[in-house]
């Protein structure tokens, strides 16, 4: 195995300025520095990575913490726009990223902090997790630097990295109400989702702003799945056939809800208008194309994997980032039947 020794009697200099050569020091001369990287290049010089973390104490790896990746899930392109942002920048900040997908069953042997110690990272990102989740205390109170996806919480080790739902969920349904739609529905994720609250209050705002009342028996969970979302929109059908709108807090809910709007026999959007949120690749090409509140879900993950890099590299970095949001309009929107003209 090539080592710096051989770098350094090849290149006539010591093993230290080798060195400090390859780990990026700026006090090694430009043109030292590049001969010494010549001649690894030509000697085949590959670094020994477990004795670089024994000495750092550090093993340039971020752990990535997923709750919930199922078959089903693949539908949603979300996770992975993510992933592929947070890989991108890890690797251009030269971090490897392990995945750690995890389960009800695996978190009954096992905590998230015992996962990430026995891999040694260096730090930690966490998504698709819920507020309840028994072990999410543990984690973000531990010692481990830690980013959350969607999850507001921030101390010293902890930072995290969101959307602004509330203001994209507002946007959305003053658009609907400008539309001349006043029985707007909802069907959000579930309770225990941090983006499902927001988008909730978001929804709020705009009906109050707009001077409607507010109406519980118009929202309802649709559990972030087409299946869910699906027989919610059957049951709120049923009971407020007077809705021309509903507003679903994910793409893939809109999707669901469309499918059981055709189930009645009902135009979209001529007798209900459909909106969603997220702007997954499909709302696209769907038919009619879909209404819906884009985030950059590549940009979240870009940033969750900034953020870590430069909380474990001891840079002063804010600890909060809420990503802007934009409306797109495509054609499952139009003005109720009865609208004023």
């Amino acid at each position: 195995m090539i080592t710096i020794k051989d770098i350094a009697r090849e290149a006539g200099v010591s093993v230290t300025t080798v060195s400090r050569a390859l780990n990026g020091y700026d006090d090694v001369n430009d043109n030292t520095r590049k001969k010494i990287q010549l001649i690894a290049n030509e000697l085949g010089y590959s670094p020994n990575m477990a004795a670089r973390s024994l000495i750092s104490k550090k093993t340039q790896t971020l752990g990535l913490l997923l709750s919930g990746i199922t078959r089903s899930s693949s539908k949603d392109s979300i996770a992975f726009e993510i992933l592929c942002g947070m890989n991108d920048r890890a690797g251009e900040l030269n971090y490897d990223l392990i995945l750690f997908s995890t389960t009800p069953q695996k978190q009954a042997a096992k905590s998230y902090k015992a996962l990430c110690q026995e891999r040694g990272v260096d730090g930690v990102i966490i998504m698709g997790i819920r507020l309840d989740d028994p072990y999410l205390k543990e984690i973000v109170t531990s010692s481990l630097p830690c980013v959350l996806i969607d999850i507001p919480f921030k101390n010293s080790n902890v930072g995290y990295v969101t959307s602004d739902n509330i203001q994209g969920a507002a946007r959305m349904t003053q658009f609907l109400i400008e539309q001349g739609h006043t029985k707007v529905a909802l069907v959000n994720g579930h309770e225990q989702a941090d983006v499902s609250i927001k988008r909730l209050d978001g929804y709020k705002q705009a009906l109050k702003q707009a001077g409607i009342a507010f109406e519980q028996d118009l929202v309802l969970d649709g559990g972030f799945s087409d299946e869910g979302a699906r027989d919610a929109t059957y049951r709120l059908m049923s009971q407020h056939p007077d809705v021309t709108a509903i507003f679903c807090a994910s793409d893939i809910m809109a999707l669901g809800t469309m499918q059981a709007l055709r189930g009645l026999g009902l135009d979209i959007p001529g007798d209900v208008s459909v909106a969603g949120f997220d702007n997954i690749s499909i709302s696209a090409f769907c038919s009619p194309t879909l209404t819906t509140v884009s985030q950059n879900p590549y940009e979240i993950g870009y940033q969750s994997a900034q953020m870590i890099i430069d909380m474990l590299e001891g840079r002063q970095v804010t600890k909060q980032l809420v990503l802007p949001t934009e409306l797109l309009i495509r054609a499952s929107v139009a003005a109720p039947k009865n609208a004023t003209k």
